[in-house]
Formats: structure tokens, C-alpha cells, sequence
């Protein structure tokens, strides 16, 4: 419950205009060109068609099974301790925030600490549903899931190379904590692309990851530079429709993707029509101009790393003609009622404490660099954290900023991560000085 004070103090789950688009996925039934059957079917069928607290509440309860699991890894599970984590947390992160959203957001950092449990919680009955979880969340947030195991990799090739014996003694095997489960943290990326080409095949005849995904990237190039000096390069002896765009291109991705009268819409079959023409676009901008590209994403990249705002997660935008129109028409009237008096509905929600938020990650990326540092040799299980916080930290500031672009939400919904290993260390410290004191 502490990690959905915010829906409480708003009256309702917070919302985002796509949360209508994910409910329309079951309810509708309708496939976004943008959107595979993820979040949304699940998100619907949680909702028992009856409320959406209790999508709010499975979230809020997912995330704390995780943080009380990877506590147990450190064995520092009780409930006092857990209580003080999440006291923690709601007091001064984003994580309340995200929890309580209706939004794929909170499935980045649940597949940072699930891939993290499966790396190296020794084997337990609950297996299963933490690898059903992490299909899920890595489904989600590919990018971040692929910067965790990177991670994971490189934890175990530095087990293995730790383990070798020396010659005047017998090989040993390292301890858990330097050596990671790969296969099993593995296995449930490539359970995740299965899932994602399956329903991408079912949704839109393509069995791909992101059949559509250019139109997104060639957004974020022509924003950035680099294909829209290719373009009034190329153009029109290119042959592209957009061509006919040359030299008034919008300079904002959202206005480049959603403007109804914009490049995307605009073409015959709207995004799923211009995917084609935006793949060779990219393509031929990357090869003519890569340097241009590569220091534009480096700039959105580290951009996103230190935008940690709430803004998109506190407006009301849109909310009436998405969510608002598919509550009326698929839920209780008392649902809608309650939706319609909510805080965040009536454009009063705000988050003062966004700057106490920011503060303490920072802290926090600071105490766990420090705490890596210092566990390098010293403590391989709170080096191995951080290090898979640290990659799916660094993952998601690239799956967002470099390829969409930066965001105010997009990376406060897995900063706040970085508390995790100095508060875990905290309290380990703080048993060992109970246990020495009895």
C-alpha cells in the first residue's frame, strides 16, 4: 500500500492517454501499429472488466514480492525491514509513482530485479512464475532486458576467469554470488522475442520485433539532423513521398509521428504505409552521414540518463477521449464516476517533492558507484547488483532517449533503482550491529 499512495491521494490509478489504446488491445480487440499484445491484454484481464485498482494493486504487490526477494538474496527479509524499504521508497523515489501508473513504465525496473533473481537466487518452488514475470516485463523493455544480461555476462565471464585454479590447487567453482545463472536469465529473453513475434504475426502478418519501429527511429533522425539534411540532399531525385516534406519537416518527434496533418499520417496507410519507405531512410542516412547520427544519439542518450521528471506521468492530456470514452463503454458507471473525480483528471495533480526525488538519486547513484568500487573484490553479490542496475539503468536511457528520444518520465521509472543497493547495504550493516549487540 505504500507503494500506491499516490492513486490514493489521486482518488483513482494514475493514467496515461495509451492506457485506453492498451485496455482497446482486449476490449477493442485492436492491435496498434505501435503496440504488440503485451501489457495490454493483461492489464484488461486483471481489471475483471469490473475496476482498475486491481491492475493498480497487482503492480504495487508484484513490485514489493521482488524488493522482499531480493532482500532475502541478502538476507536482510523481515518485515520490519521490508516495511522501511518501501517506506523508503515511497517517501523519496519515483517507484510509488510508477506503480500506481497503468502504463508498461513499471515492467523496466521489475525486469531489472527479476533477471537479477534469476541470475542468482539460488533455485527455489517460485521459479516459475519469477521466469513468467520476467517474459512478461522483458517483453516490454528489450532493450533494457538485452543491457542486464550484457551485464550478467560479463559478471560470469569474470567468475569464470576468477575460478580458474592456480597450479598448486584443485579447481573450485565460485561462489553464487560470481557465478551467475546465464542460461537462466537468458531463457526468458528468448521466451520474450518469441512472445513478441507471435503476436506480431497474429496482430499484423510479421513475425519481427518491431515491424514498424523505423517509422519511430526516422522520427528521431529527421528531429535530430541527420535525415532531414539527408532528405533535402536526396531529394526528390530519391523518389519518397516524404519528399514532398523536404525543407518543412517538423523539428519534433511527436509532432513528426502524431501532428494528424504531419509526414506520417498523411501518407497513404499512415505509419504503417510510411514503415517501408522510413526503413530505407534510415538506412541511407546511417551510411551517409554516421558520425552525425552517432553524436546525435550519444547527446539524446546522455540527455535521458539525467531527466528525471514526472511531468508526463501528473497531466491529464487526452485522458476523456481515451481512457475516459473506453471507461464508459466497457466498465461499471460507478468506474467512470470515480474516474472522472480523480485528481489527476481535473488537472490538480502535482508532485512537489520532484526535486527531493532527484536529490536522492543522485545520492543514490553516487552511494552505489562508491559501493562498486568498494565491492569489487570485497562483496561479489552487491557488486552484481548494482552492476545489473547499472546496465538496465544505461539500457533504458538508450531504448529512450537515443532511438525515441528524451522524455520527461522515461527514465525516473527505473532510477530510482540506484536506492536499492546502499539502502540493501544499510541494513545489512545494520543487522550485523544487532546480531553483535545480542
Amino acid at each position: 500500500m505504500l507503494l500506491l499512495w499516490p492513486a490514493a491521494m489521486n482518488g483513482y490509478p494514475l493514467l496515461f492517454s495509451d492506457t485506453g489504446t492498451f485496455l482497446a488491445q482486449l476490449l477493442g480487440p485492436l492491435m496498434g501499429w505501435d503496440k504488440p499484445w503485451i501489457y495490454g491484454p493483461v492489464l484488461a484481464l486483471v481489471s475483471l472488466r469490473l475496476t482498475l485498482w486491481l491492475p493498480a494493486l497487482a503492480q504495487g504487490l508484484l513490485v514489493s514480492w521482488l524488493l522482499w526477494r531480493v532482500g532475502a538474496v541478502f538476507h536482510v527479509a523481515s518485515p520490519a525491514g521490508h516495511l522501511a524499504l518501501c517506506l523508503l521508497l515511497a517517501a523519496g523515489s519515483a517507484a510509488p509513482w510508477f506503480a500506481s501508473l497503468l502504463m508498461p513504465d513499471i515492467l523496466a525496473p521489475v525486469s531489472v530485479l527479476a533477471l537479477f533473481l534469476l541470475a542468482f537466487e539460488p533455485a527455489g518452488h517460485r521459479r516459475l512464475l519469477l521466469f513468467a514475470v520476467a517474459v512478461f516485463a522483458i517483453a516490454a523493455h528489450l532493450v533494457v532486458a538485452a543491457a542486464c544480461l550484457a551485464a550478467i555476462l560479463v559478471l560470469r565471464t569474470r567468475a569464470g576467469a576468477a575460478a580458474k585454479p592456480a597450479a598448486d590447487r584443485p579447481a573450485a567453482a565460485g561462489p553464487p554470488a560470481t557465478r551467475p545463472a546465464l542460461a537462466a536469465a537468458g531463457l526468458p529473453l528468448a521466451a520474450a522475442l518469441a512472445l513478441i513475434a507471435a503476436t506480431n504475426l497474429a496482430g499484423h502478418g510479421q513475425a519481427g520485433v518491431s515491424p514498424y519501429g523505423a517509422v519511430f527511429v526516422v522520427a528521431r533522425l529527421v528531429a535530430d539532423g541527420p535525415a532531414a539534411a539527408y532528405l533535402a540532399e536526396a531529394c526528390p531525385a530519391a523518389g519518397y513521398r516524404v519528399c514532398a516534406w523536404a525543407g518543412r519537416l517538423p523539428g519534433n518527434s511527436d509532432e513528426f509521428l502524431w501532428d494528424p496533418d504531419g509526414p506520417v499520417w498523411t501518407y497513404p496507410g499512415g505509419p504503417v504505409g510510411f514503415a517501408p519507405e522510413a526503413s530505407r531512410i534510415v538506412v541511407a542516412t546511417v551510411l551517409s552521414r554516421p558520425g552525425a547520427v552517432a553524436r546525435a544519439a550519444l547527446g539524446n542518450w546522455l540527455d535521458q540518463l539525467v531527466l528525471l521528471r514526472l511531468d508526463d506521468v501528473l497531466r491529464g492530456n487526452w485522458l476523456d477521449a481515451t481512457v475516459g470514452d473506453r471507461l464508459r463503454s466497457d466498465y461499471p458507471a460507478a468506474e467512470s464516476a470515480a474516474y472522472l473525480a480523480s485528481v489527476q483528471r481535473t488537472g490538480r495533480l502535482e508532485a512537489a517533492w520532484q526535486g527531493l526525488h532527484v536529490l536522492l538519486v543522485a545520492a543514490g547513484a553516487l552511494a552505489s558507484f562508491a559501493l562498486l568500487v568498494w565491492s569489487w573484490r570485497r562483496d561479489p553479490l552487491l557488486f552484481a547488483l548494482i552492476a545489473v542496475i547499472a546496465g538496465g539503468v544505461l539500457g533504458n536511457a538508450l531504448a529512450t532517449g537515443a532511438l525515441a528520444g528524451p522524455h520527461d518520465r522515461y527514465q525516473a521509472r527505473i532510477a530510482w533503482l540506484l536506492l536499492l543497493p546502499p539502502a540493501l547495504q544499510a541494513m545489512r550493516r545494520w543487522r550485523t550491529a544487532a546480531m553483535a549487540g545480542t
